[in-house]
C-alpha cells in the first residue's frame, strides 16, 4: 500500500523565482528632485541614481521632505519628476496642496510613505500624484517608479518636434533649423536632432 501522506510531506515546495527586473524600460533624458526625510531613503534614492536604467536622468536630493519643496520652488521651476517622502499621513494631503499652488504643468509627482491605505491612494491620485510607493523602499523600487512613469503607454512623450519650413528654397529655414537645434542643446543641455525632409536638396548633410 503506497504511503500518500508520506509522500506529500516529503514533498519539496515549488519555489517561485524572484521577479526580473530586466523589463524596466530606461528613462529619458529628465530632471529628477528627491525631498526625503530619512537617510535610508536618501541613501535609496542615490543608489538609484547609479543604476544604468537612470544614466541619462539628472538626480538631485535634498533633505526636508514636502516642506522643502514647497519652499524651494517657490522661485525656481520644478524638473520633471519630484520625489516626496513624508512620514505621517495628516501631512500628506495638506503638503500636497501646498506643493501644488506652486508646481509646474506636467511635472510629475512621486510619494514616499509608510501609509499603505487604498482610500489615501485614490485620494492622491486625484490630487494628481503619478506615484504612491510604500516605506522603507530600496534601490530598485526607486527605479521602477521613475521608469515607469515614462514607460507606461498613457505616458507623454518628453521629447518634442519643432518644425520649421521654408516658402521656397533659400529663405534660410535651414539655417533656422541648425540654430534651433544646437540653441537646445548648449542652453537646454538637452538631445536634439536635425531631420531634414527636404531629401532631394536638403543642407543638413553638408
Amino acid at each position: 500500500m503506497i504511503n500518500y501522506a508520506r509522500q506529500d510531506s516529503e514533498a519539496q515546495p515549488e519555489v517561485t523565482p524572484p521577479p526580473a527586473d530586466d523589463h524596466i524600460a530606461p528613462a529619458p533624458r529628465v530632471s529628477v528632485q528627491a525631498f526625503c526625510e530619512t537617510v535610508e531613503t536618501a541613501a535609496a534614492v542615490q543608489a538609484a541614481g547609479e543604476d544604468r536604467r537612470l544614466g541619462k536622468a539628472h538626480l538631485k536630493i535634498q533633505m526636508g521632505g514636502m516642506a522643502a519643496a514647497s519652499e524651494a520652488y517657490r522661485s525656481a521651476p520644478t524638473p520633471n519628476v519630484i520625489i516626496l517622502e513624508t512620514e505621517a499621513r495628516s501631512d500628506i494631503l495638506a503638503g500636497l496642496d501646498q506643493l501644488a499652488t506652486v508646481c509646474d504643468p506636467g511635472t510629475r509627482v512621486v510619494v514616499i510613505g509608510r501609509v499603505n491605505d487604498v482610500t489615501l491612494y485614490r485620494e492622491l491620485v486625484r490630487r494628481g500624484v503619478s506615484d504612491y510607493v510604500i516605506a522603507p523602499v530600496n534601490a530598485l523600487d526607486v527605479v521602477r517608479s521613475i521608469c515607469g512613469l515614462f514607460s507606461a503607454p498613457e505616458a507623454k512623450a518628453v521629447g518634442r518636434i519643432i518644425a520649421v519650413v521654408g516658402a521656397k528654397g533659400g529663405v534660410g529655414a535651414s539655417t533656422v533649423a541648425h540654430n534651433v537645434a544646437w540653441a537646445i542643446a548648449r542652453d537646454l543641455a538637452l538631445d536634439s536632432v536635425v531631420a531634414d525632409l527636404d531629401l532631394a536638396f536638403g543642407t543638413a548633410g553638408l
